[in-house]
């Protein structure tokens, strides 16, 4: 019997094995770390024979992704003046195998499809944290926190974040009902339940501030691509001067207060300097990719007494671009920040250019969700991490032509770009 490559490598055609592989390369992510490597081989097997199965969709353009690529080069590049150079050779070559799978996904799947299998995906993650998971007490704020079956609640609260906001967008952008709208709002509340457990107030913040947003997106929906434009300005201003009025009337204060921290952010900003005076002695290349916390160097084990990290591994500087400057330079920041950037605004030009780009809306959140976090944690800065891949699957949706859906209706006096179906081919005489 022979089997349709489409079910496999066809996005819409292949949501079945897309939302299975998108759940499992989740679970992964999350627990990596308990079950090892088969884990791992389990997460390469999902992505990597889509590509035997049609290369040439699978793989699309290349010389259109090579910007995608940057910094995981750069990564392979500090093997040179590592450190360490068997640690950064290790950790870059599955930096680069990560985002080649990210985007292998990205073209393979709709948004539809990434956005069930992330509720199947964070719904099985929480689960397993609450079947296997404990309460961590925290030395530095001295509380006691749900930690699921994580190190850290921080990690805990991104799945629960990724939770909410994927069960929100599945019901409200994508208008997703029946089965999936029962498993969106199952998915939600396992997520508001893991979430509030964790005590993580950055990710109650960060997924406060994007469902808000996307919500607000959702009025000027009703608005031409012009005015869209042109409120989006205003309110972008508006809420910039906000903010830094707020800052200095002390508007963080009261919203730190309020989930019991203080204004040192539970010691993140005596960690950040230390961070800067690290990144000070190498600040154009760096120490090396992942060549900074290695046991038995004196300024690492220092800090990890410091902070009381008795495993003396999986911490870091609490700020990606701290972090990644520490690592790899001011032009490793340069590179992973510009394709941060580039996600965000790329998505915001979709989504307020055209007509109606429900996969735009959608990651869109994603990238503001990367982006505000970014300040206080790594998620895109390492392999096998689920911020990282939804990083690399946002940013490669800008590289691929969008197609105007068929109910579509263009105002007069604008254009918008079609391009033609995947295996499209001029006829003679045309």
């Amino acid at each position: 019997m022979r089997i349709a490559k489409s079910i496999f490598v066809r996005p819409g055609s292949n949501a079945t094995y897309g939302m299975v592989a998108i759940a499992l390369s989740f679970f992964v992510f999350a627990y990596s770390s308990h079950f090892g490597q088969p884990s791992i081989l389990l997460y390469y097997a999902l992505w990597f024979p889509l590509v035997l199965m049609d290369y040439r969709n699978v793989l699309g353009s290349y010389q259109k992704q090579l910007w995608l690529f940057a910094f995981g080069i750069f990564t392979c590049l500090s093997i040179f003046w590592s450190v360490v150079p068997s640690v950064t050779a290790r950790a870059a070559i599955q930096y680069m195998t990560h985002i080649f799978c990210a985007l292998v996904a990205m073209r393979t799947l709709d948004i539809r499809t990434l956005s069930r299998g992330a509720i199947a995906g964070t719904g099985l993650v929480l689960i397993y944290s609450i079947l296997f998971g404990y309460y961590a007490y925290d030395p530095i704020d001295g509380t006691y926190s749900f930690v699921g079956a994580f190190d850290s609640k921080n990690q805990l609260g991104f799945y629960a974040s990724l939770g909410i906001y994927f069960a929100f967008a599945a019901v409200f952008v994508l208008g997703e009902r029946r089965i999936w709208m029962l498993g969106a709002g199952i998915a939600g509340l396992l997520s508001a339940y893991c979430l509030l457990a964790s005590q993580s107030a950055t990710s109650v913040l960060t997924t406060g501030l994007v469902v808000a947003l996307c919500v607000s997106l959702r009025v000027i929906l009703f608005l031409s691509p012009k005015q869209r434009k042109k409120l989006f300005m205003t309110v972008a201003i508006s809420g910039v001067v906000l903010a830094v009025a707020g800052v200095y009337l002390g508007a963080v204060d009261l919203v730190l207060g309020a989930f019991g921290k203080d204004s040192t952010l539970t010691g993140r900003t005596y960690l950040w300097q230390q961070g800067i005076a690290a990144a000070m002695q190498n600040p154009f290349f760096g120490v090396g990719y992942q060549a900074y916390w290695v046991q038995g160097f004196s300024e690492p084990e220092r800090l990890w007494q410091e902070f009381y990290i008795a495993s003396r591994a999986g911490f870091h500087f609490h700020n990606t671009y701290i972090e990644t400057t520490v690592e790899t330079g001011l032009i490793g920041v340069v590179l992973l920040a510009s394709i941060l950037l580039t996600a965000f605004v790329g998505h915001i030009n979709r989504f307020l250019s055209d007509i109606r780009n429900d996969e735009s809306y959608v990651l869109l959140g994603v990238a503001t969700l990367l982006l505000i976090r970014s300040f206080v944690e790594i998620d895109i800065l390492n392999p096998y991490h689920v911020g990282s891949f939804l990083f690399y699957f946002t940013a490669g949706k800008l590289s691929k032509r969008m197609r105007a859906p068929a109910s579509a209706q263009m105002p007069a006096g604008e254009r918008m770009e079609f391009a033609p179906p995947v295996n499209w081919e001029p006829r003679a005489g045309r």
